[in-house]
């Protein structure tokens, strides 16, 4: 088995494995387990096969599928903004998809997507597709995509069954991000996602810039467009 097939095969148990904790296998285990049981076993299952996938990808060596053109570096820079924005507005307000109920009108990023954690995830995997055209970067980004943006359709359906009231949220956002404001459904204002987001997500934008060598071994993608 080659180590690209066997990268596959960890992101997919990491995926999958996501999933069926999230959902499916989350009520019964918290049961028998309880909440800090659960807990446990989930971020064991999480670290083992999302950590075996991350080690083996470090070991790999570097290859290009496709050279990447210098006009993909000022969008690629501009989509890693829009997702430290979207990360940043997903930790400093509450999200009603995480919450029991949900009571209000949207607001903040909300109006924008109402999963924008998930879609910062989406677009960072995007982006690192795009520049790196590595194979083994194109599988373990390309699993973190996947997961997220199924993980959304997921937690929609869930939390529709358990709360009502979530229904009439969905009806006035939207998944994909700004389509709740092309739509109607919210005022063209609602593209300014707030203060906090903004300020937030361009400290967190360049702090990445200037850690991804140290972190990740080679500079952002990006950064070439700086300079």
């Amino acid at each position: 088995m080659s180590d690209l097939m066997l990268l596959a095969l960890l992101m997919g148990g990491f995926v999958i494995s996501h999933e069926l904790l999230s959902h499916p296998l989350r009520a019964p285990l918290v049961a028998r387990l309880g909440e800090k049981g659960f807990a446990v076993v989930y971020s064991l299952v999480a670290l083992a096969s999302f950590g075996a996938a991350v080690q083996l990808w470090r070991q790999m060596p570097k290859e290009r599928l496709w050279d990447t053109p210098a006009s993909a570096y000022l969008p690629a820079l501009i989509a890693m903004l829009v997702a430290c924005i979207f990360f940043v507005g997903s930790v400093s307000s509450p999200n009603p998809a995480m919450m029991p109920g949900v009571k209000g009108e949207p607001k903040g990023l909300q109006r924008i997507t109402r999963h924008p954690m998930m879609w910062s995830m989406a677009i960072w995997a995007g982006v690192h597709i795009m520049m790196t055209a590595d194979p083994r970067t194109i599988v373990l980004a390309g699993g973190i995509g996947v997961l997220a943006l199924i993980g959304t359709a997921f937690q929609d359906g869930k939390k529709r069954a358990q709360n009502p009231a979530y229904a009439g949220h969905m009806a006035r956002t939207s998944h994909i991000p700004f389509m709740a404001i092309v739509g109607g459904r919210q005022p063209l204002s609602a593209i300014w996602p707030g203060v906090v987001p903004v300020l937030g997500g361009l400290a967190l934008w360049l702090v990445i810039l200037w850690a991804h060598p140290m972190l990740i071994g080679v500079p952002a993608a990006a950064w070439g467009y700086l300079r």
